[in-house]
């Protein structure tokens, strides 16, 4: 059981190096400009965040800091869902799939209804 955990966060890590490495090159269109093409996401509480989905996984910019989450099992239909030890977001929620969850995971825990701009 403590293999395959190890195993699971060396594979956060490499992603998430992975993901630094590829804004720095501009794969993930980094940048002034292309963040304000990043779809935008405002939520309960007055959070605010920025996300892009790059092979499976989301890149979220926001004021609780800059998260890289994979994909997970679950959703229905076209809602997808990410998380890391730190953040779940769930994807297309809502009737026009402009909504999203997200929950914070550590302290301090918070859980936030979010709406595409």
């Amino acid at each position: 059981m403590n293999k395959l955990l190890g195993k699971r966060m060396a594979s956060w890590m490499l992603l998430a190096g992975a993901a630094a490495l590829a804004g720095c090159a501009g794969l993930t269109g980094g940048g002034p400009s292309a963040a304000s093409s990043a779809p935008v996401y405002r939520c309960e509480q007055g959070l605010q965040f920025t996300v892009r989905f790059v092979n499976n996984t989301a890149v979220l910019k926001g004021a609780r800091g800059d998260d890289v989450l994979l994909r997970d099992a679950g959703g229905q239909g076209t809602q997808t869902v990410y998380s890391n030890p730190r953040l779940r977001a769930e994807f297309g929620l809502g009737a026009g799939g402009r909504e999203a969850a997200l929950q914070y995971l550590q302290p301090p825990p918070l859980v936030a209804r979010c709406v595409r701009d």
